[in-house]
């Protein structure tokens, strides 16, 4: 199927007026597959 913007598009959810460029601290979730520990423990 070709790309067709009338039908694909998606809205942004970054907020309106936010400086995406300052420094800031961000959360990340990281799954796993069958929920598998890889990573450590908490």
């Amino acid at each position: 199927m070709k790309y067709n913007p009338d039908i694909h598009h998606r809205r942004s959810i970054r907020l309106k007026g936010y400086d995406y460029l300052q420094a800031g601290a961000y959360f990340v979730t990281i799954c796993t597959k069958d929920k598998e520990c890889l990573f450590g423990e908490i």
